[in-house]
């Protein structure tokens, strides 16, 4: 048998044996410390927690509802994130405290908290490289960038490879994880009081697309200035551009209207 042909063979059975491995996902890893303490410092720093009890009740095989969560406590950690949506909606419905590593891509389509949007690729204990942004309870935005935590988590941690998606051009007053995650990695502040989660634009049900992880539906003041941070970045050709409905568009004059009624009463206060 020649090496040419032996080498040939081994690949192949390498390759039979690498289907029947387990996935590596966060459900079955740890943090990295280093990784860890910046986003506990950034938690604290950003939202005054100095002082609260921070406590990690998420550890492989350990049962998060059944842990002893004392009053004023803080969870700071890395939770399942096959589960994250159960997790937040328990942690609000029962008044505990979070901010929580998350997945990115479909961040939005987690419904209870608010949206901090990163996008770093971080390497798990296990081996695991998955893009990750956060949910927390704390803050009045929505949705919003940080471009502090990204650059300091970009230091520590080794720059993967970006999920590759199919390119699709979004009305302005759409937001998605995406625009965040651009706008965090120029280092612009940006955040979203008032939004609607959508999943699907009623331009997509015909042609069976939707928006990968959700995306919210914002004002049109916000989705001008969304557009003034972006405009340096070029617009790729897209066979698929999408507009809002007239139902969708009645939802942002909605957002808009609201918006411009807390504006006014800040201001007359």
């Amino acid at each position: 048998m020649t090496a040419c042909r032996q080498k040939k063979e081994k690949a192949t059975y390498e390759e039979f044996v690498e289907k029947f491995k387990s996935k590596k996902t966060t459900d079955d890893c740890y943090t990295p410390p280093e990784i860890y303490e910046i986003v506990k410092r950034y938690a604290i720093e950003r939202y005054g927690l100095y002082g609260r009890k921070i406590v990690r009740p998420f550890w492989p095989g350990g049962d998060y509802e059944s842990y002893d969560y004392q009053d004023g406590c803080i969870v700071i950690d890395n939770p399942p994130f096959s589960i994250i949506s159960k997790i937040c909606r328990d942690y609000t419905e029962r008044g505990i405290d979070f901010f929580l590593f998350a997945p990115h891509l479909t961040n939005f389509s987690i419904r209870n908290g608010n949206h901090i949007i990163c996008g770093n690729s971080i390497t798990y204990e296990n081996g695991a490289k998955i893009a990750t942004s956060f949910m927390t309870s704390f803050g009045d935005c929505r949705a919003e960038t940080a471009p502090k935590l990204y650059g300091e988590l970009k230091e520590a941690s080794r720059a993967g490879k970006n999920t590759i998606l199919p390119h699709y051009q979004y009305p302005n007053e759409l937001l998605t994880v995406n625009d965040l995650e651009k706008l965090c990695k120029a280092e612009i502040d940006y955040g979203v009081h008032e939004a609607e989660y959508v999943r699907i634009l009623d331009a997509q049900k015909n042609i069976k697309k939707s928006i990968y992880g959700g995306g919210l539906l914002i004002s049109h003041k916000m989705a001008d200035i969304k557009r003034a941070k972006l405009n340096t970045e070029k617009l790729k050709q897209s066979p698929y551009v999408f507009m809002l409905s007239e139902r969708e568009q009645r939802i942002v004059d909605r957002l808009s209207e609201k918006e411009n009624m807390l504006e006014e009463l800040a201001y007359t206060d």
